[in-house]
């Protein structure tokens, strides 16, 4: 290498995009990511590529065969580790200058505040869980702290990316969680809950009906192409990039911003 040359850095081709201040706002930045299934996992190395420098990650599983599917942490050689631990050790292979705080644990529907406000505040939140009770819990936590959020819907049993948008959550419609959501959100006084969802019709068998009326169990029900919940963490994620960077106004920030 020439004497004048400059050492080549993971961070180049991010700024001939962003500039050296909207790289450095990303680097500043800290968002907390809830869920490191298909969406979560591939959102957050998305993140980690991108120059987020502070990250958070909640899960409270273990990664399990058929995870391998679609989720980034998922391999043969990392089946029954947390899943935390396994991603935390991801992002710092891809960039070891990043804070990653974690936290293997359930996400309680009650207390859900107090478990999350031990952690810095965050500048974004993701919620890629996929129950109705604590996503609710958290749409109403981040609307009362004024934390911006934006939520995953449901990616299983969906063959189509092309069909996945973002929307508030009182504009959506063909998708069975986000329709659990905004029925809930009206009750619940939740408003203008930004999600990503498809507006597909899903594939897939129908759920058995069973003599006690418990939901049957979601792996006899709900298939996951490999593509889809990858696509969809990269979408999250390449918004919230976008918004820290400044090229869209953050939520509750007033800025007119640029548009992405």
């Amino acid at each position: 290498m020439p004497e004048n040359a400059t050492a080549e850095t993971p961070f180049d081709r991010l700024k001939l995009v962003l500039g050296e201040e909207r790289l450095k706002r990303l680097q500043d930045a800290t968002v907390m990511v809830l869920g490191l299934g298909g969406v979560g996992s591939n959102c957050t190395e998305a993140l980690a590529r991108g120059g987020v420098g502070h990250l958070i990650l909640i899960d409270r599983d273990t990664v399990a065969p058929s995870n391998i599917n679609r989720q980034a942490i998922a391999f043969h050689s990392t089946i029954g580790l947390p899943k935390c631990q396994v991603m935390e050790k991801m992002v710092l292979d891809i960039n070891p200058s990043c804070q990653v705080e974690t936290l293997q644990a359930f996400i309680p529907k009650d207390g859900l505040g107090e478990m999350l406000s031990q952690f810095p505040r965050p500048d974004y939140l993701i919620d890629a869980i996929d129950t109705v009770s604590q996503k609710l819990a958290l749409a109403k936590w981040c609307q009362d702290e004024r934390i911006p959020l934006l939520s995953s819907m449901g990616g299983a049993n969906k063959l189509d990316p092309s069909r996945l948008a973002f929307s508030k959550i009182e504009k959506t419609s063909g998708d069975r969680l986000a329709k659990a959501m905004r029925k809930n959100c009206r009750k619940r006084g939740i408003k203008g809950l930004e999600v990503l969802y498809s507006t597909e019709k899903g594939n897939g068998p129908e759920p058995p009906k069973t003599e006690d009326g418990k939901r049957p169990d979601k792996g006899l029900t709900l298939g996951t192409m490999s593509y889809m919940p990858p696509i969809m963490g990269q979408m999250i994620a390449g918004k919230v990039i976008c918004r820290l960077a400044g090229f869209e106004p953050m939520p509750y920030s007033g800025e007119e911003g640029l548009q992405c």
